[in-house]
């Protein structure tokens, strides 16, 4: 089995940063990664990445994957990484499964009997760079519909929908940007908002609000999602008391039909991956230094699954960079 330099495990804006500079370092490594262009690829208009204005998170991403192809690299896409774990030599084991198959056990039998590790990839260094995943509402009825109706990409999904009367449920940044596209796809768009306020940029809310076709329901929390084979409503409370007086407060149930219900409450990162040993905050997010170190010696983490405190593209891009030099730094003092 080959030993790498290195494994970038991700496929976007971090990963492909992170690659760029490992060629360039002459690095032997691999890009391995369950899907490419991660959250990148389900945002809609993307205007704040340096160089390349008015374009899309879809084009964005095509870019990233069309570089790396310009310097030879060839992610290794559709491998699920399920563990990472450091070896007595100092080495990184990762195990890993391809759809639905599992290419290795935790552990293998040698020949005197004794367990012993099973690796489908070894490394002297690793970088992470797994992202997030949308959270979810937990109620009822919201698993039953998935994709069937309930979605949490709006890019993905929000086409199927024209004509249609949807919800988007969210008060930050994604659910502005998906109501203002749903407002040129669907005939009626309602915003549910557990917030008195939303909590985005200025830009985005003036833009939605100025949608003859949206709705926003202000302090109102979905509590069920229901169906017949495909979505045809959802239940919620409206908070009656003031903006600030959540707990205890009376509150009114109402119905909404809709056809589609598009969800953007926030993202949970993908650090499950990593051990025990790796230390995280309260919200599960890999704890870097400012050269993207983990606490463990050699293993690096950039991007949406770290705890830096803004999650934007070119932020993550500057961490895989940032990232892979650390990296570089650390191979040389082994050498």
């Amino acid at each position: 089995m080959n030993k790498y330099d290195l494994i970038i495990i991700g496929g976007s804006a971090a990963a492909t940063a992170a690659a760029i500079y490992a060629v360039r370092r002459n690095l032997s490594f691999k890009i391995i990664s369950k899907d490419f262009g991660g959250e990148v690829a389900t945002s809609g208009e993307v205007d704040n990445y340096p160089g390349v204005p008015d374009t899309d998170g879809i084009e964005l991403a095509d870019k990233f994957k069309k570089h790396l192809s310009d310097y030879g690299v060839e992610p290794e896409i559709g491998v699920e990484v399920e563990k990472i774990s450091k070896q007595e030599d100092g080495t990184f084991c990762i195990t890993a499964k391809t759809g639905k198959e599992t290419t290795m056990a935790a552990e293998k039998i040698s020949e005197d009997g004794n367990s012993a590790p099973k690796c489908d990839y070894i490394a002297k260094t690793v970088i992470v760079t797994t992202g997030v995943h949308p959270r979810e509402l937990n109620v009822p009825g919201e698993k039953e519909l998935r994709n069937k109706g309930v979605s949490y990409c709006t890019v993905c999904d929000g086409p199927l929908f024209p004509g249609k009367t949807v919800a988007v449920i969210g008060g930050g940044n994604s659910a502005l940007e998906a109501g203002i596209m749903m407002a040129d796809i669907a005939s009626k768009v309602y915003v549910i908002n557990k917030n008195p306020a939303f909590k985005g940029d200025q830009v985005l809310i003036d833009n939605l609000l100025n949608k003859k076709n949206v709705e926003v329901i202000y302090n109102a929390k979905t509590t069920s999602i229901f169906g017949d084979g495909f979505v045809r409503g959802l239940m919620y409370q409206i908070n009656k008391g003031t903006p600030t007086s959540e707990v205890g407060a009376p509150t009114e149930t109402s119905e909404l039909k809709v056809d589609g219900i598009f969800i953007h409450i926030g993202m949970v990162p993908n650090s499950g991956l990593v051990s025990e040993g790796v230390e995280k905050n309260n919200f599960g997010e890999i704890v870097v230094s400012k050269n993207c170190e983990t606490n463990i010696p050699g293993l690096f983490a950039a991007g949406d699954v770290t705890d830096v405190p803004f999650k934007q593209i070119v932020i993550a891009a500057g961490q895989g960079t940032c990232a892979l030099l650390q990296a570089v730094n650390y191979l040389n003092r082994l050498r």
